[in-house]
């Protein structure tokens, strides 16, 4: 009984003590209070530890706002210049549907940031898969320079193949005008051969040599024969009638002054003389170009 006793006064002692020392400290603090307020009267500079405790972790605080701030504007710009393209291929997957932060996103015309679906080889997840595919875009780019170089490389090829054609091209040009000047000089002048006697020379030949010639004259010689069956077939006509179809060719007189020409001269006076008095003097000055 007497432990039970003692127990309690113990208790009550150190709850009495409890009690005393918080009215102490209230005491305390009143005076500190009292002489804080004394000197401030009395224009003294007050040390309150207190108030200096309190302003360092504002000042930490604030610090420490101002650091996060600054981070996530650093943060931004990267996203909105699309750095390396961090901002159009690691985070626009990412903030493309949450509101306000999107607007932070780089614009182009390629990112779609209101649509829920990404096209396949512009958007990636991962900061990793934008790097592979930084590294593949390498390897095409290189590729890519290996086939520029090929190309001109060909292309050099292709000039002096050019140039050299060119060349051919000139003197082939040149050959053509002594052809010509040939064919009108000796081949087909008043005094050549007959066109069988030429037609047998270059059949005696080299073909190569003469194929360009032979040529000419076969077409030459079937021209030829074609006029023969045009001026048999229409002087066997009634001059009226060989005159009703001649003044329908008005789109080709020079064919109708040619047949004209090799006609039997009663046999084209007679025509001309059916035919349409305009279409035959047109008809005369092409068969007399030098009257």
């Amino acid at each position: 009984m007497a432990d039970e006793d003692n127990k309690v006064d113990e208790k009550a002692d150190k709850k009495a003590d409890k009690k005393a020392a918080k009215a102490a400290k209230k005491e305390e603090k009143k005076k500190a209070k009292e002489a804080k307020k004394a000197a401030k009267k009395n224009g003294e500079d007050v040390f309150d530890e207190e108030d200096e405790e309190g302003s360092s972790k504002l000042v930490v605080i604030f610090a420490t706002v101002i650091i996060i701030v600054v981070w996530l504007a650093i943060l931004a710009l990267i996203i909105k210049a699309d750095v390396g393209g961090f901002g159009s291929n690691v985070m626009t997957p990412i903030l493309k549907d949450v509101p306000y932060l999107n607007k932070i996103l780089p614009e182009s015309d390629t990112i779609d940031t209101g649509s829920t679906s990404t096209d396949e080889g512009t958007q990636y997840d991962t900061l990793e898969e934008a790097l592979a595919r930084i590294k593949e875009l390498e390897i095409e780019l290189q590729d890519m320079e290996t086939t520029t170089e090929e190309y001109k490389a060909k292309i050099k090829e292709y000039k002096t193949e050019i140039a050299r054609l060119k060349e051919f091209e000139e003197k082939q040009e040149e050959f053509e005008e002594l052809k010509l000047k040939f064919d009108e000089e000796v081949v087909f002048s008043e005094n050549a051969p007959d066109i069988e006697e030429y037609k047998t020379y270059y059949e005696s030949i080299d073909p190569t040599n003469a194929e360009l010639i032979y040529k000419e004259v076969l077409e030459q010689q079937q021209a030829d024969e074609d006029m023969e069956n045009y001026v048999s077939m229409y002087s066997s006509m009634k001059a009226s009638e060989a005159a009703e179809i001649f003044d329908t060719m008005t789109d080709n007189l020079e064919l109708v002054a040619e047949i004209l020409e090799n006609m039997e001269a009663d046999t084209s006076s007679a025509i001309l003389g059916k035919m349409d008095a305009d279409t035959a003097a047109k008809l005369t000055v092409l068969m007399n170009p030098d009257e």
